[in-house]
């Protein structure tokens, strides 16, 4: 930093011995004496520098400028350090803390003496003046409204590059003209919508943006900003604070539409973004995609649908847009660019934030950097800061996640598109992720009908004498002659004009429709007609298969207990296959018919037990090949992931991916199902209603291993229950399988069926590996999954029966286990819960007689399990009540002593079977 003939070393070590001599030493190093440091193993010794000769006067006077310059430079690197913390990014006008190390005084010199230091020596951006002059320059750039966090980066190159573009002249120009009138335009019409909606809705829910209302166009500015460096997609995920704005006024959403929503009307004619049947949703929740123009570029843009969950929309955002890679809409990172818009409550209080962050860099789930805005309040519901978080900023999460942060006061335009521009063009540099953190206000309560002043007085009285920031950036043009006063004026009458013709055109197509009437058509919800198709592969390439996925390199040596394992798997193609096999050759066949396939989750790629081994690992040097990748030419994309250990934002990113990537087989593995109750949320909100609620189609796999084994309470249950309760409408299926076979038709089916349905499958552990689970060549290559299987190999004529189990899943071979060969109790499997098979359990019950009684045995207690759903489903089957064998109502799922759980498993498999 130091130059012209200035010696920058000694200087600096010059600097560093007058600050410890006064005790004037960074803080984090005040309480550190060298001589306590720990020793090393093997401790250098380096003698002790020769005392420095006495010196000069003259000496002593260039010594006292080396000093000076010393200082200056160390200024220098405290602004860049600590500048944000004399920003002044609260519109509302709190005085910010700024650290003392910005002072000269502190430093043990006087700002006059810095005047004696050319600029050169310690800015080198600075060709003339001195350093006095530069620290004047630093104060406008790191301490105005924007605020700079950098000093957590790691990477030299990346921190360099936002220093040289924060400092150069390219940042934070003055807007021309055009840019600024085209900013009042957005402004105007973003407080425009928003006193309409408030006056003519008083009190109705909207979640207004009024506070941050650069938030409007600051995506516009990214929009455009990331067209000019070659995107042809934005993916954006927020809450519904400004959703109904950034609806009208990013994505084009027409006033008639957002009126007709408040008015609970579908105008006719007008293009809306709900979807046209089913549940629909509040007005703020809902999302869309439209080509947006912006700076003569024209992007795909969509915005993804969120329920008040707010931050959970994040990873589903991320998904999406990995997932036009994936599916080739884009061609690389360079494409797509997803935007996160956060609140600063949620940012800082929801896990699942820290969660999706920590996706950013891992192979499987980057999506080559993401821009994030906080949109922050600074204040929650009716919680402060101080309160929620225990930091200083609402964004310090992303500190630990080295990600550069910028605060910037929501009230300066042209600091907030300055914000913007180097946020995108940091992006595109190097693909990571960057936060800007928008500090404004809430102008009302969290909703429009809530009072804030209950529990904020103070803070309200001054937002309600605080001038808008349309207001202020209108006198700003007006004032430096880019606009006059009336065509400002104009804007706002024309805003208003239109949105009350929207009113009027709205009040017309309500009155036409109470006088028709209307009512919504709900068949789009229940399942095409289609049969179960044949999903089966002819034997001869069933072999080709096998051979394949048992092939890798010549130069590859899999471990060689793995290597003699895959072998007797290769060689039990005939007669025994197991799940892991079965799994694998449905995938095979699905990628050489074109079918892309996504697997991910904990340990998948191995399997928590063990069982896949899709990806194998070279013993000599640790390469990585997986056989089903690679298996001929021209076979669909193929990506098989361990994810790390987490639910809801992993679960989410495969959510949002398999709604993009419509054609592929997504699947989702839990290492335990009950694993599934930390993503509950997005099980709830998207997974099983998105279709209802906003028109997502998806085909998501969620592969929830299931079963009691003596595992104890949270190991032994995927909770079956829970998704049996949401499944309505044929939004979902659930299954339960008892063969590989079944398994394989079940995976292939889902992939090649015409209607797109999440599919929920309670997948098998101790079966995984159980020698009458297995299945022949012949069942993988003929038939199709299903539903029901019947009980061939019982040993009495039907009409002799008076006892029928009914059963789902593992316990089928626990009870197959003890019951004997001429047993005289038929065993029915339902494989598939949901939607209910009620022909083909009828089909399977009909050889038995009417009074036969029909029992339903599960491993779970009374209250979990299948048992409460097919109770009525059995009843409407069979016109009697079912009788209900197996554990109790039980407060925790399973017992927690492997014996007590064998003695009751035993007891209840006995009574089923009469054999006690």
């Amino acid at each position: 930093m130091i130059a012209d003939g200035y010696n920058a070393g000694y200087a600096e070590r010059l600097y560093e011995r007058e600050l410890r001599e006064r005790g004037v030493i960074p803080p984090a190093l005040a309480g550190w004496d060298p001589s306590s440091a720990p020793a090393l193993e093997a401790p250098l010794r380096v003698a002790p520098p020769p005392p420095p000769p006495p010196l000069a006067v003259a000496e002593v006077v260039a010594t006292e400028d080396l000093r000076l310059a010393a200082i200056a430079g160390a200024l220098v690197e405290d602004y860049r350090a600590y500048g944000h913390l004399g920003a002044r990014i609260d519109p509302l006008g709190s005085e910010p803390p700024r650290h003392p190390l910005l002072e000269p005084e502190y430093h043990g010199i006087q700002r006059e003496e810095l005047k004696r230091v050319p600029a050169s020596a310690v800015w080198l951006k600075h060709l003339g003046g001195n350093a006095a002059e530069v620290l004047d320059r630093l104060e406008e750039i790191y301490c105005g409204p924007i605020g700079y966090e950098l000093d957590q980066m790691e990477d030299p190159t990346q921190r360099d590059w936002l220093v040289d573009y924060i400092e150069s002249h390219r940042h934070r120009l003055l807007m021309s003209r055009k840019r600024a009138r085209n900013c009042l335009e957005w402004l105007t019409r973003v407080e425009g919508l928003e006193r309409f909606l408030h006056r003519t809705y008083l009190g109705k829910k909207r979640f207004s943006v009024e506070g941050l209302d650069m938030l409007v166009p600051m995506l516009r500015g990214i929009i455009g900003g990331a067209g000019r460096r070659g995107a042809r997609q934005v993916f954006v995920g927020m809450a519904h604070r400004g959703r109904l704005n950034v609806l009208a006024h990013v994505m084009g959403l027409s006033y008639e539409s957002i009126v007709a929503e408040f008015e609970e009307q579908a105008a006719r004619g007008i293009t809306t973004a709900l979807p046209e049947h089913g549940s629909g949703d509040v007005k703020y929740h809902i999302g869309g995609r439209s080509q947006v123009a912006e700076d003569e570029v024209e992007l795909d843009v969509r915005l993804a649908p969120n329920p008040s969950h707010l931050e959970h929309v994040n990873p589903v955002v991320l998904g999406m847009a990995r997932a036009a890679r994936f599916t080739g809409e884009a061609a690389d990172a360079s494409a797509i660019l997803p935007v996160l818009i956060h609140g600063d409550a949620s940012f800082a209080g929801q896990g699942i934030v820290a969660e999706t962050l920590n996706l950013c860099r891992l192979s499987a789930y980057e999506t080559g950097g993401t821009v994030h805005i906080i949109t922050n309040n600074q204040l929650g519901f009716t919680t402060l800061p101080g309160d929620s978080r225990s930091t200083r900023y609402a964004s310090d999460l992303a500190l630990g996640f080295r990600l550069p942060v910028v605060h910037v006061n929501a009230d300066d335009p042209e600091a907030c598109m300055a914000a913007v521009r180097l946020a995108v063009d940091y992006r595109f540099e190097f693909g990571e992720d960057i936060v800007i953190d928008l500090v404004g206000y809430r102008r009302y309560g969290h909703n429009e009908g809530d009072e804030p002043s209950y529990t904020q007085p103070m803070m309200y009285e001054r937002i309600a004498s605080h001038p808008r920031v349309r207001e202020q950036f209108a006198d700003v043009v007006v004032g430096r002659g880019l606009l006059t006063r009336g065509e400002v004026e104009a804007m706002t009458e024309q805003v208003d004009a239109e949105l009350e013709w929207a009113r009027g055109t709205i009040a017309l197509e309500k009155e036409k429709e109470e006088r028709l009437g209307a009512s919504p058509d709900l068949a789009w919800l229940t399942d095409p007609a289609e049969g179960v198709r044949s999903t089966g592969i002819p034997e001869p390439r069933l072999r080709e298969l096998n051979d394949a996925i048992h092939r890798w390199p010549s130069d590859f040596t899999p471990f060689h207990k793995l290597g003699r394992q895959l072998e007797r798997r290769h060689a039990a193609l005939k007669e025994r296959i197991d799940w892991g096999h079965a799994e694998a050759l449905a995938l095979a066949g699905l990628l050489t018919e074109g079918v892309p396939v996504r697997l991910s989750g904990e340990d998948t790629e191995r399997g928590t037990f063990s069982h896949r081994h899709l990806v194998l690992h070279d013993a000599e040097d640790g390469r990585t090949y997986a056989p089903v990748a690679h298996i001929e030419p021209g076979q669909a994309a193929f990506k098989i992931a361990n994810s790390p250990l987490s639910e809801i934002a992993t679960l989410g990113f495969e959510y949002g991916f398999s709604t993009i990537a419509a054609n592929a087989l997504v699947m989702w593995e839990a290492q335990f199902g009950d694993f599934a109750n930390v993503g509950q949320s997005i099980i709830d909100q998207f997974i099983v209603s998105g279709r209802s609620k906003w028109g997502l189609e998806s085909r998501l796999v969620l592969l929830l291993p299931h079963g009691y084994e003596g595992q104890g309470p949270e190991h032994s249950s995927a909770r079956v229950e829970r998704f049996l309760q949401l499944a309505a409408e044929g939004n979902i299926r659930v299954a339960n399988c008892t063969t590989p076979a079944q398994y394989f038709h079940l995976l292939r089916w889902q992939a090649l069926r015409a209607a797109c349905r999440p599919l929920i499958v309670m997948t098998p552990k101790s079966l995984l590996r159980h020698p009458q689970a297995r299945s022949s060549l012949a069942d993988l290559a003929d038939g199709a999954f299903q539903p029901v299987l019947p009980d061939p190999d019982v040993g009495v004529e039907p009409h002799r029966v008076d006892r029928v189990i009914v059963c789902s899943g593992k316990v089928y071979f626990d009870l197959l286990a003890e019951a004997s060969a001429d047993r005289d109790i038929p065993i029915l499997r339902v494989e598939q819960p949901y939607p209910f098979p009620a022909e083909e359990l009828a089909a399977a019950l009909a050889p038995y007689g009417s009074a036969t009684e029909v029992c339903w045995v599960q491993e779970e207690p009374e209250n979990m399990g299948a048992w409460t759903f097919m109770r009525p489903h059995l009843r409407e089957v069979i016109g009697r009540e079912p009788v209900y064998l197996g554990r109790p109502e039980r407060a925790s799922p399973a017992e927690g002593y492997f014996g007590k759980h064998v003695r009751r498993q035993r007891r209840l498999i006995r009574a089923a079977l009469r054999l006690d």
